[in-house]
């Protein structure tokens, strides 16, 4: 028996909330937090991250949702692709970089890696909402509430990860590079163990592809 369409909403953005924790999300945004030596900087690094995530899973999503679109199983893993290709490329520039003041960061790269993450789980996300709510406006409300649910998952997130550094007092601020460093190494790693999954298990480049939404 399907939920009603106020509980399966509620449920949407208790899933949105939760769905930030995915490892490959706390992976991405930790390679960023880490940079930050300010609770509101990093708490705005996981708002934004929600909003290019919310943006991405509403306009593809919803299209899925509204045309009862068939996603191909090689576009599936591509777009799971782009986010191991991200992460690689994120740990990168976290291992070359140097430490940038404040002026210097800016707000395009937390906004582009959620829409990046957005994109790619916007069929998986897509795929559960049909299967939970059969008319096209409840499910186009469900991917919104679901989106703010992942922003103020991703908030709390951040905060978290950022919080025991900023506040274990001044010996910990000489170690920053340490931690940048250890985020950046982990991104890479992560997203070549995904990339590889992607290409082994899943066939990305075979004639059969398969593709198990995430």
């Amino acid at each position: 028996m399907l939920p009603d369409p106020f509980t399966a909403i509620l449920l949407g953005a208790l899933l949105g909330f939760r769905h930030a924790t995915d490892a490959d999300h706390v992976v991405a945004v930790t390679a960023i937090v880490a940079r930050e030596r300010s609770l509101p900087r990093a708490a705005r690094v996981g708002a934004l991250w929600g909003v290019g995530h919310t943006l991405t899973l509403f306009v593809v999503g919803g299209a899925i949702v509204t045309f009862r679109l068939v996603v191909p199983p090689r576009v599936g893993l591509a777009l799971e692709f782009s986010v191991a290709l991200m992460l690689i490329m994120l740990g990168f520039a976290n291992l070359r970089s140097r430490d940038e003041t404040p002026a210097a960061r800016t707000t395009a790269r937390p906004f582009l890696v959620g829409l990046v993450h957005g994109l790619a789980g916007s069929a998986a996300v897509a795929l559960l909402v049909l299967a939970t709510v059969r008319s096209t406006l409840g499910a186009l409300l469900y991917l919104l509430v679901f989106g703010l649910g992942t922003i103020g998952g991703m908030v709390a997130v951040t905060v978290l990860l950022a919080a025991p550094a900023l506040y274990a007092g001044p010996r910990v601020a000489r170690f920053q590079t340490g931690i940048r460093v250890a985020a950046g190494a982990l991104s890479v790693a992560f997203g070549l163990v995904l990339a590889h999954a992607l290409i082994v298990e899943g066939g990305l480049f075979s004639a059969l592809p398969i593709w198990a939404p995430r």
